[in-house]
Formats: C-alpha cells, sequence, structure tokens
C-alpha cells in the first residue's frame, strides 16, 4: 500500500493507494511542532478511519512546503523502514525551466506532472489554498513558473490581524458586490475578489502560454484544484477541468514512474 501525503501550509493531505487507486483523503491541520512520533500517530489515525494501519505502508510519495515537517516524516519512514519518495525538482520526471529549480514548492511541480499525464499539455493550473498559484506546463511537460498570491482565507485573517477596527469574517458568499455593511465589503473582497484575481490571472498566463508555444489560446488547457477548488466559492472561474485532487494523483503518479509501476484509476 502506497501512501501519499501532501503537507502544506494549513492541512496534511493524506490518502492510501492501493492497485493505482486513491482511496479515502483524510486531512488534518498542520502542526510545525510535530515530532516524529506525532507524525506517526496522526498519519496512523488517518489511515484508521478507512480501516488501514501504518503497517500496511509499503511506501510514501510526500510533497511538503513545510521543511520541518518534511524532516520529520524522513526520520519517522526510516525508523520504520518505509521508502520514502519526496518530490522535488530534482526527483520529479519532468523539466523544470527556471533559474533556481529548487526554489519551486513541490507541490506545484507534482500539479504540473499530473495535469501533463491525466489532462494534457500545454496547461495552466489554478490552485487555490492558503495561497493561490497559477502555473504554466509548457506542451512537453515542463514547468514554466507563474504567479502567487494570498489566497481568500489568508487575505481575511491578514486584514482583521494587520487593521485595528476590520473583523475577522468566514467565508460565505455575498449577496450582491456592493457590501451593506463592513461584514459584506469583506466577503465581497475576499470572494469576488479572489474569484476575479484566479480568473485574470489564469488568462494572462494562458495567453502568454499560448503565445510561446505558438497555439490559439483555447488549446491551452485550464484546470483547478486546491483546497478551495470544489466549493461554492469556485463556481464563477471558467476552467476545462476542476480536480481538487490534482497534487494527490500526481502524488501516485510520482511514485509510479520512478519505481516503474503502471497505475490506473487516477484521473476524475
Amino acid at each position: 500500500m502506497l501512501l501519499v501525503v501532501d503537507i502544506g501550509n494549513s492541512n496534511l493531505s493524506a490518502c492510501a493507494v492501493l492497485d493505482g487507486t486513491l482511496g479515502g483523503v483524510r486531512r488534518a491541520a498542520t502542526d510545525r511542532r510535530s515530532t516524529a512520533d506525532q507524525l506517526e500517530l496522526l498519519l496512523d489515525g488517518l489511515l484508521r478511519l478507512d480501516g488501514h494501519r501504518i503497517e500496511e505502508v509499503s511506501a510514501i510519495a510526500c510533497a511538503s512546503v513545510v521543511p520541518v515537517l518534511t524532516a520529520a516524516l524522513g526520520r519517522m519512514a526510516d525508523a520504520r523502514l518505509i521508502p520514502l519518495r519526496l518530490a522535488t525538482a530534482g526527483h520529479l520526471p519532468l523539466p523544470v525551466r527556471l533559474d533556481r529549480p529548487s526554489d519551486v514548492g513541490a507541490d506545484r511541480l507534482v500539479n504540473a506532472l499530473a495535469a501533463t499525464r491525466l489532462y494534457g499539455a500545454p496547461a495552466v493550473i489554478a490552485d487555490v489554498g492558503t495561497a493561490i498559484t497559477v502555473d504554466a506546463v509548457a506542451r512537453d511537460g515542463a514547468f514554466l513558473g507563474g504567479a502567487i498570491a494570498a489566497g481568500p482565507e489568508l487575505g481575511l485573517r491578514a486584514l482583521a490581524e494587520g487593521t485595528a477596527a476590520l473583523p475577522q469574517v468566514p467565508l460565505a458568499e455575498p449577496p450582491r458586490a456592493i457590501g451593506r455593511d463592513t461584514v459584506d465589503a469583506l466577503r465581497v473582497g475576499a470572494v469576488f475578489g479572489w474569484r476575479d484575481l484566479v480568473t485574470g490571472l489564469i488568462g494572462r498566463v494562458r495567453s502568454e502560454l499560448a503565445a510561446v508555444e505558438g497555439v490559439p489560446p483555447d488549446e491551452i488547457r485550464t484546470i483547478l484544484t486546491g483546497g478551495f477548488a470544489a466549493s461554492e466559492w469556485a463556481h464563477g472561474v471558467e476552467v476545462d477541468v476542476v480536480d481538487p485532487l490534482l497534487t494527490l494523483r500526481g502524488l501516485a503518479l510520482f511514485h509510479a514512474e520512478v519505481s516503474g509501476e503502471a497505475p490506473a484509476g487516477l484521473a476524475v
């Protein structure tokens, strides 16, 4: 049994993969203070929700943007003698055409791999979570870079913490663009604002990528993923594919390709 783990800034997502097929996806809040033992207990607990145990894991594939937890996972895998494959620019089977490939977040690279293998390239991938990333993937699957912005919840939290009078409000679809009070106004900025931001960035990146590849913009695949991809707030973002599990599928593909296995059942 393969265990795929996506360690993000806000959440850790884990999923068992059996015969190339994703099982139930479980999530927990990211805790940077976790030791290797605590991380093992967390992963075992998440697996047990679907009737599995950490003892059944034969390999782990991980994308992490939290170095301290990457190290803790490495210690846990070493202690249990479980092979661990970390998704990095040097390990993933795709070109990274940037000046400093090692600086790119592992999740962005894994998304590029998954998008190419599952949906085709050239492609633009918008990942909306704690941060928003909109990335370009060339026809040959190479990662070309993209844009990074704050996600909607992070933006709301920053406004509440960085101002004297603005409150922290939960995300909710506003009824109109002209907010009738401060809470409504904040929701307009967070929901309509990030939606327009993502839509605008997709359009810009898509146009530039089309020019680079010498194809019409409508031949560029557009994919939406991340924690907000399946939410009501994403309904106004027009893309070809909505795949909230793109990163986890990419990790399963990554492990299968480097280990010589043939993954199945990974497409939406």
